[in-house]
């Protein structure tokens, strides 16, 4: 089934479109899910929701851009509802507050594996696991990611800096 052709399906609210498109894009939107929610249940809870999201408004796809970012900006946003829910976001901190040391130094992420990273990215505190992902991942800068969030463009920087320091600190750690 071509894209154009699921998403009608969609729309028409079939079955077999819905499944089909659920078989296709639930992979690549789990693993977006799995890297915001602390463990396995969660990601799966927010990605049934993501699910519920895109079906029930699959009908304002526009086309324009691609129809796998437009998914992933939902599975993106329906995590932060939920993070939002949870009540454990981010707290104003000004940046001179950071108590990580960080140097120019690279991760040594060659020693690595994807399930490693994946782990100690889920461990770190919501509020630097939030904008790590939206700032190193998903590519906004601290002025969208303050403003998706209702906190400062510091406080953001803060959260990233100290999930990098905490990140670094992990990694060095694994030897």
């Amino acid at each position: 089934m071509e894209e154009q052709e699921l998403i009608l399906g969609c729309i028409a609210a079939r079955p077999k479109a819905q499944k089909a498109l659920f078989d296709i894009y639930a992979p690549k939107l789990y693993g977006v899910c799995l890297r915001y929610m602390k463990d396995q249940m969660r990601a799966q809870d927010t990605l049934q929701d993501t699910f519920v999201k895109i079906f029930a408004h699959i009908s304002n796809y526009k086309s324009e851009g691609a129809f796998e970012g437009w998914l992933k900006k939902i599975a993106v946003n329906t995590c932060l509802d939920q993070l939002r829910k949870d009540k454990k976001m981010l707290t104003d901190v000004a940046l001179d507050d950071v108590s990580h040391k960080l140097s120019v130094e690279s991760f040594n992420a060659e020693k690595l594996m994807a399930d490693d990273l994946l782990k100690l990215i889920q461990a770190l505190p919501d509020g630097y696991r939030t904008v790590f992902n939206l700032f190193a991942i998903e590519g906004y800068s601290h002025q969208e990611i303050a403003a998706q969030l209702g906190v400062s463009e510091s406080t953001s920087k803060t959260q990233y800096l100290r999930a990098r320091a905490y990140l670094k600190d992990r990694i060095e750690n694994l030897d």
